[in-house]
């Protein structure tokens, strides 16, 4: 067995299985050893029936008071069952399970783990595993992983594949040097790959984590430090001239630009005067004010006869750029053009004939900008925003475009500085850390679900005040993995909940692209009042009329990530709303939740959640998603992070070109920002 052969290799995968493998993107032997379980069941003895709680889960030994009894709900059959131990009672629960009616014996005892909720004032065991006692005592102190799953994929089937590939394939040459491994501590690849699945221990399990994590950060630092290696230095063939050329536009903008702005501007145009050709990141909060720092470098390439371009992670927000550049800078005898995938072939060819003619100053656009058959006429400058969005291999291809372009990379994303020096390694970086005083604050509060109706009331009247609503949920659809509001039918439950003159749409990744769009132009036109999505929205968008933003779940997702959220409302001139939603009890969550409630400074809520997970802190939600590692979290995981870029710094030229040419598909790879190769 080959780590790139297809999965069908491995026993009991078909075409029908293969094709659902597919939609959680495994389609090769490695696909699949680096879908990493995203947490570990740890079955312990079991508890009495008195001692359970809500929002635990846990096991209880008990038997059963009578037989199980089916009720039929729509499309649904629901399996409920009433079961004792000698200190009390509880009520389980299963859907769509009706031989459990033939299965369960009344009087019988057996072994009951599940989540445990409360329904209608009680305490319920929801969608409980059942064992006797002989095979559960085999399971006790065993982490058992539990896999992403989706529709036709059990947990059991990935774990026996997984199995099987552990067995059977022989794995690559450890390409991380022995001296280098010995220094950090670093566990045998095999050995970890074989533990991160199926642990011995909770130990064992966070050792074989770091390793996998550390090779991650150290080929994301390698790729780094190779594309560093190609720009050093680079003379500029787009030296560019100030002479006041942005003066006049700075004063043609209605409002004046902050301290910080007029820093980092100073930062970009010094570049660009300069002899050298300019790779900057400029990080800053959620409307601390890039956008004009971007126009200004544009409008200055412009200037000095050069083509600019801007790449954005969306059509809708593309589409938005192309109106905003083009009121602010027709004046000033500047033409911006469109390029996007859902344009017509008639549309593009237009569009290619005015960019390779000159005819189009700025190009805005979002991956169609790369595409091959555009050619550019001395393209001084390009601009990513949301980098983070893209990768390091869409920029570089956007680069090769026009020579060696200028490039400047926007970030909202609140990364302590320290780390934000080792994630864009191959770009200097200019920070603004002021907001204009025209921003009116957020105001925030963490509840917890009771306060559902107050928030839909409060929805309710911001729609009459003709503004508009985010509410955010974790999934797509229901899971009986996962307890926690999907946005299929929390729609539903929204519209029933709102009045019928308020218009409630759904959003979600799993939407075809065309379909994404049409839903996100509505909701910036106006013709949706509340927008129920998923993390989708995080970027891409902007509803300056959009004023309340209501996550569900909101313990599910990371601070960083909360905090992103937040920053789609808060745009305009009306005050704006965030409602997180908490549905744990635990304390841990409401104090990480307490942080979000206390400030809008997203630099001070990365340092504090930085301060507030722990290295070993592994089992809670990603903090920085954005990043596209597998494993590897930029917050909870500082620590290695910092090591493997250091470990980096001490390759000498020979050891980096031996790990390349040992590994032939490595650099590829890893420029896509994907995990490491076997």
């Amino acid at each position: 067995m080959e780590a790139n052969d297809n999965i069908k290799v491995i026993k009991g995968i078909g075409e029908k299985t293969e094709k659902a493998f597919r939609k959680l993107g495994i389609e090769t032997v490695q696909d699949l050893l680096e879908h990493f379980p995203r947490g570990y069941e740890e079955f312990n003895h079991p508890v009495p029936i008195a001692a359970v709680s809500e929002g635990m889960t846990t096991s209880i030994e008990a038997s059963l008071t009578a037989s199980p009894k089916v009720k039929k709900v729509r499309n649904l059959q629901i399996i409920n069952v009433q079961v004792k131990d000698p200190s009390a009672s509880i009520s389980l629960t299963w859907f769509n399970m009706p031989f459990l009616q033939k299965t369960l014996r009344t009087g019988s005892r057996y072994i009951f783990r599940g989540k445990v909720i409360r329904k209608n004032g009680v305490l319920v065991m929801e969608q409980p595993g059942i064992y006797q006692w002989e095979n559960y005592a085999k399971l006790i102190k065993v982490l058992q992983p539990s896999y992403p799953l989706t529709e036709g994929i059990t947990n059991t089937t990935i774990s026996k594949a997984v199995k099987q590939v552990l067995s059977e394939l022989t794995m690559a040459k450890d390409y991380i040097p022995k001296k280098l491994a010995k220094e950090y501590g670093l566990l045998d690849r095999t050995k970890a790959m074989k533990e991160v699945h199926f642990p011995k221990d909770r130990s064992s399990m966070i050792k074989a984590r770091e390793r996998l994590v550390f090779d991650e950060f150290f080929l994301y630092s390698l790729a780094l430090r190779k594309l560093k290696e190609k720009r050093q230095l680079v003379k500029s063939e787009y030296v560019m001239k100030e002479e006041g050329a942005t003066g006049a536009l700075i004063d043609a903008l209605p409002y004046p630009l902050t301290k910080a702005q007029l820093r980092v501007w100073k930062e970009i145009r010094t570049d660009l005067q300069g002899e050298y050709v300019m790779n900057r990141l400029v990080q800053g909060d959620v409307g601390s004010g890039k956008t004009i720092l971007a126009i200004l470098a544009l409008f200055l390439a412009v200037k000095n006869g050069y083509q600019a371009s801007l790449m954005v992670p969306t059509e809708v927000l593309a589409k938005q750029h192309l109106k905003s550049l083009t009121e602010l800078l027709s004046p000033f005898g500047v033409s911006v053009c469109l390029l996007v995938g859902s344009m017509t072939a008639k549309e593009k060819r237009e569009a290619y004939q005015r960019i390779g003619n000159h005819e189009a100053d700025i190009v805005v656009g979002t991956h169609a900008l790369i595409q091959e058959k555009v050619e550019y006429d001395r393209l001084g400058l390009v601009v990513t925003d949301e980098q983070h969005r893209f990768g390091v291999k869409q920029r570089e291809a956007l680069m090769n475009k026009g020579g060696n372009p200028h490039v400047l990379v926007m970030s909202a994303t609140p990364i302590p500085r320290t780390l934000a020096i080792i994630l864009y390694g191959d770009l200097d970086i200019s920070i603004v850390d002021e907001l204009p005083a025209r921003r009116l604050p957020i105001k925030n509060c963490v509840v917890d679900t009771n306060y559902r109706p107050n928030a839909y009331r409060f929805i309710e009247k911001q729609a009459a005040l003709g503004r508009q609503a985010y509410v955010i949920c974790p999934m797509v659809e229901e899971s009986e993995e996962i307890e926690a509001e999907n946005v299929l039918e929390y729609t539903e439950r929204l519209r029933e909940a709102l009045p019928p003159g308020i218009k409630v749409e759904y959003l979600h990744g799993k939407m075809k692209p065309k379909e994404k769009n049409q839903v996100m132009e509505r909701f910036a036109d106006g013709g949706i009042q509340v927008l129920v999505s998923t993390t989708v929205v995080e970027v891409g968008v902007n509803v300056p009329n959009a004023t309340v933003m209501m996550v569900e779940n909101a313990e599910r997702f990371g601070l960083a990530q909360l905090h992103q959220l937040r920053g789609r409302v808060g745009r305009g001139e009306h005050q704006s709303y965030c409602i997180f939603v908490c549905g744990s009890s635990s304390k841990e969550a409401w104090e990480r939740l307490e942080i979000l409630n206390k400030s809008n400074d997203g630099f001070f809520i990365a340092g504090e959640d930085l301060k507030l997970r722990g290295p070993g802190d592994i089992f809670g939600i990603r903090q920085s998603g954005d990043m596209d590692f597998k494993l590897g979290d930029i917050f909870t995981d500082a620590r290695v992070l910092k090591e493997a870029a250091e470990a980096v710094k001490k390759l000498t030229d020979q050891e980096v070109d031996a790990i390349f040419e040992g590994n032939p598909y490595l650099e590829d790879r890893i420029l896509h920002r994907t995990a490491s190769t076997l």
